[in-house]
């Protein structure tokens, strides 16, 4: 099999590191803008069946041209472009998969579910960590259960220090930290979507080797979950964890008007506030200290006539072997084993297709274990 990748930057490098180091992989080729970028992340990260090349991840016509020889591509740019890769994607009939984080643009690409039908590709959105992961734990989950009333999903990328005032460093692009405090988020209550603020409900929890933390809503991280249980789950709701103190601090700076796209007149010219926020993100947030991720799945129900509670959850730590922080990892494997999955055959629905609906969970998670991401399960 051969997979295309576009995009240099963090998620894009450890998609190939996963990818060029797979069972029946044969090339892997590396695509960014800046090919000079792409050439060396291809030699530091790939081996020998990695190639690297410059595209312009806007130009359709020049994406779908160098899709021709992939069976497959993987999206690790930023998710404004991916409507437009799915629709190269189509067209070069080539499986495609990304990593998500908007709703609105998956919806657009649920509406070209016919056109990859007919293509005979399969098109999986939002493949990421949360997006992404937390999909697939989540229809393990459910199966063990006759009628699940609720269903909690924490989720946190953290350094493994906190540093104040924040608390937090980027682990993953500043465009995507906004909007994910910034856009609605969609839970399910009484059986049925609700749109609800993000950085609101805001609540207390507790890891093991990590101490108090605090969790709030974020958009995007139910992705496709709501309308795939709607009706079958009575409540589903996911949280961001943060250190304490954290929601506080930040969220007053995205009410002030931070975060608006909607240009304002500094030192004579018209600027998008979120573009300067982003750049004061990046330049004070950006310590590349060793970081974990948390993740948490509380499942409540019924199975065989009597309640029932399981707990999903996860504590990865960066890889120093490797070099690649645990952000990079729990974002970047989901989406290659996925991709390796359809190309393997073991995935067979064709069409937009959600991953808690596409993806077995349990070999799905034996991946994750082989790559050392270890889903821990226990009831109580």
């Amino acid at each position: 099999m051969k997979i295309a990748v576009i995009g240099s930057g963090l998620m894009g490098r450890a998609v190939v590191y996963d990818l060029s180091r797979a069972d029946g992989v044969e090339k892997v080729g590396l695509f960014d803008f800046d090919a000079d970028l792409a050439t060396e992340i291809a030699r530091k990260y790939g081996n020998d069946i990695t190639s690297a090349g410059k595209i312009d991840a806007r130009d359709e016509d020049e994406v779908t041209a160098a899709l021709g020889e992939y069976d497959a591509c993987i999206s690790a740019v930023t998710y404004k472009y991916n409507e437009g890769l799915t629709r190269a994607a189509i067209k070069s009939k080539t499986h495609f998969f990304d990593l998500g984080g908007n709703n609105d643009v998956v919806r657009l690409q649920f509406e070209q579910n016919s056109a990859a039908e007919a293509a005979g590709i399969t098109i999986i959105p939002d493949c990421g960590l949360a997006p992404g992961m937390v999909s697939v734990l989540a229809a393990a989950g459910i199966k063990e259960f006759d009628k699940i009333s609720s269903l909690k999903i924490r989720v946190g990328g953290l350094p493994q220090v906190p540093r104040p005032p924040l608390n937090y460093q980027l682990v993953f692009s500043s465009e995507g930290l906004i909007n994910e405090y910034w856009e609605p988020v969609v839970i399910l209550e009484n059986g049925l979507p609700k749109t609800v603020n993000p950085m609101s409900g805001l609540e207390e929890l507790e890891f093991d080797g990590v101490g108090k933390l605090e969790a709030f809503y974020t958009s995007g991280g139910t992705s496709t979950l709501p309308q795939t249980y709607k009706g079958i789950i009575d409540f589903l709701d996911y949280k961001t964890i943060r250190y304490p103190g954290h929601c506080q601090l930040f969220k007053p700076m995205l009410e002030i008007g931070l975060a608006s796209r909607s240009p304002i007149k500094a030192g004579g010219q018209n600027i998008e506030p979120r573009e300067v926020f982003k750049k004061v993100l990046e330049k004070n947030l950006t310590f590349n200290e060793p970081d974990l991720v948390l993740v948490r799945l509380i499942f409540e129900g019924v199975k065989d006539e009597s309640p029932k509670k399981m707990i999903y959850e996860i504590v990865d730590r960066q890889d120093s072997r490797t070099g690649l922080t645990s952000m990079m990892r729990c974002t970047s494997f989901p989406v290659a084993i996925i991709a390796w999955m359809v190309c393997s055959g073991k995935i067979a629905q064709r069409g937009v297709v959600p991953q808690e609906v596409a993806v077995e969970p349990q070999f799905f998670i034996g991946q994750l274990k082989k790559r050392n991401i270890i889903v821990n399960i226990r009831e109580s």
